[in-house]
């Protein structure tokens, strides 16, 4: 039988656990036309989310379209990106995606090919020595233009929004504002992962898109939710797990949803058909995945100085929630000398993603490199 417990990808369908309430949520703010941004760390299963969510709105009365940026470098890539999003979204053969790639996105010069599974994908004529700014704002007027012919509601995703930092300019930024803010019949979810650029392009007054969107963050999923998502997993599977085993699992993992999923992976695996995963299995699939990244793991470690390893193995090893990293008693533990100390090594360590800010502090990033470090660096 094929392991209930997907990771490392979008996951939906049967395979996508609980988020009943964060789902109502963005299909209020679709029918309502708001302008979300949703931010959590890596992983946290933002895509999953949105994807789900908008499988479920009647195709008759919403047109949706998801745009990922992180293929994108400058005004002329979110150009294309974000037409193409949205013609391929108009139709299910080459001659509709055409269409309606002439239609609103004229001035690109599209064309359409059908790739190796006779799907439509279009491309424009655009290169990178040419200017974004007809082709911009004829982009961003499309959503808009779609609703109001086809009087449909339309929802525009844009994952991976902090990309757009990176540009060689806030154009892109200011033409966003200045356009989606007359949409009213459009609602436009933005998806960020780096939650510390995020608050920048929303939160600093200095920025076009300061306050432009309602915030959304997205957390862990509950173990409560997790205990009958699991249970039911593995009894549909003829293999049994108790509560007991199912919450120490959630307590390694936080509950974020891939480590906890990848995690619920190797134990399945591990657990024979008319078995019950038992917690001599759940420590011997811990053990498993840690191998598979220990070299990954190690190598990260060694290219950290040792002030960055200092505060990484206080933080993995802080009973305290929210840890008070800048305490002296958590200083003066493990050797970081002075507040700022710290807080160079933090910064560092935000930077290379190791690390993100939650709850007034911050937590590994990689819950099983939280357990790595425990197992090697903490006697």
């Amino acid at each position: 039988m094929r392991n209930p417990f997907q990771y490392g990808g979008v996951v939906g369908g049967p395979a996508f656990c609980n988020r009943v309430r964060e789902i109502a949520d963005l299909l209020r703010a679709a029918e309502n036309g708001e302008k979300l941004f949703i931010y959590s760390e890596r992983r946290m299963g933002k895509t999953s989310l949105v994807l789900h969510a908008l499988a479920t709105l009647p195709k008759h009365t919403y047109t949706t379209a998801y745009v990922d940026l992180w293929p994108s470098d400058g005004a002329v890539s979110f150009v294309t990106v974000t037409a193409k999003a949205i013609a391929e979204s108009m139709g299910s053969t080459a001659e509709q995606v055409l269409k309606a790639a002439k239609e609103f996105f004229g001035q690109l010069t599209p064309s359409v090919t059908l790739d190796e599974e006779g799907k439509p994908k279009v491309t424009f004529g655009l290169s990178r020595t040419s200017s974004a700014s007809p082709g911009l704002e004829q982009a961003l007027a499309a959503p808009a233009e779609i609703a109001a012919r086809g009087k449909k509601r339309v929802v525009i995703v844009f994952d991976e929004i902090q990309r757009i930092l990176e540009y060689e300019s806030d154009k892109v930024e200011r033409q966003l504002r200045s356009i989606i803010q007359r949409h009213g019949a459009v609602s436009y979810l933005f998806l960020g992962s780096r939650k510390h650029l995020i608050q920048k392009m929303f939160l600093d007054r200095s920025r076009p898109l300061y306050r432009s969107a309602g915030h959304y963050p997205l957390g862990p999923i509950e173990a409560r939710h997790w205990l009958s998502f699991i249970r039911k997993k593995f009894r549909e599977s003829e293999k049994d797990i108790p509560d007991d085993v199912t919450t120490a699992l959630c307590e390694l993992t936080g509950g974020h949803p891939f480590y906890t999923q990848h995690l619920c992976h190797a134990l399945w695996e591990l657990c024979d058909p008319g078995k019950t995963a038992a917690p001599p299995n759940l420590r011997e699939a811990v053990q498993l995945l840690l191998e598979r990244e220990s070299y990954a793991y190690t190598a990260l470690w060694e290219s950290l100085t040792l002030s960055q390893r200092r505060f990484l193995t206080g933080l993995a090893s802080a009973e305290e929630k929210p840890a008070k990293v800048f305490s002296s008693a958590f200083l003066q533990r493990y050797g970081l000398g002075s507040a700022s100390s710290a807080q160079r090594a933090a910064a560092t360590l935000i930077d290379r993603e190791v690390i993100d800010r939650d709850n007034g502090s911050f937590v590994v990033a990689d819950r099983f490199f939280r357990l790595w470090i425990q197992r090697m660096h903490i006697q």
